[in-house]
């Protein structure tokens, strides 16, 4: 083996170690209480290398946010229906909504760590007026809600897809929802997203 390839098996076990640290670390301990340290301690590498890697953070929060979505994004793009192609629009947001919900249920602490870091984030000076900061610092969260929205709009075009969109995933960012995740009550918010979903999308035209 090379020294090259020696370095990227390196990096990519390091990568992992991190990822899995941090994800310990939050099921046990409030986003605010884990430093860089922490992570590096646990994961078993330098602090150096935790740094280098994500930057700081919030650059940790949504490297892990985005790998534990990636499987979600990839059942979306190429997989079977209805969640893939090849299903009516409303069934594939039927069913995207129950995927989310079951990310969201197995990553809550996750979910907590980047609105904290998104939070105590320094803001731009001039955000730009059509695009949302929080659009920015969430990647996940636009993808999401690209999908979401594309869906709404292609069952109802007359509908305002893309605040229903941010409507419906609105839900993931509420401090009673989020308990409520974590006493196992996914499926209320799965079903009350249904509800929710299934009244817009039959809803009589506006007149």
């Amino acid at each position: 083996m090379t020294g090259g390839r020696r370095e990227r098996a390196d990096a990519a076990r390091n990568r992992r170690a991190i990822l899995c640290a941090t994800e310990e670390l939050l099921d046990r301990y409030r986003p605010e209480q884990i430093s860089m340290e922490q992570v590096a301690t646990a994961a078993g590498v330098g602090k150096g290398t935790v740094f280098h890697r994500f930057g700081n953070r919030m650059g940790l929060m949504r490297a892990l946010m985005e790998e534990r979505a990636l499987a979600l994004g990839e059942s979306v793009a190429t997989g079977p229906p209805p969640l893939g192609p090849g299903a009516p629009p409303r069934e594939r947001l039927l069913a995207f909504l129950d995927a989310m919900v079951d990310v969201v249920t197995r990553n809550k602490g996750l979910i907590a760590a980047l609105d904290h870091a998104m939070t105590t984030a320094p803001k731009p000076a001039k955000p730009a007026e059509d695009s949302p900061a929080d659009q920015d610092a969430h990647p996940v969260y636009t993808a999401w809600h690209r999908h979401i929205s594309t869906l709404i709009a292609e069952e109802r075009p007359d509908l305002d897809a893309e605040l229903l969109a941010h409507i419906l995933l609105s839900a993931l960012h509420s401090d009673p929802v989020l308990a409520l995740l974590r006493r196992g009550e996914g499926h209320r918010l799965t079903a009350s997203l249904h509800t929710l979903t299934t009244a817009a999308l039959d809803a009589p035209p506006r007149p």
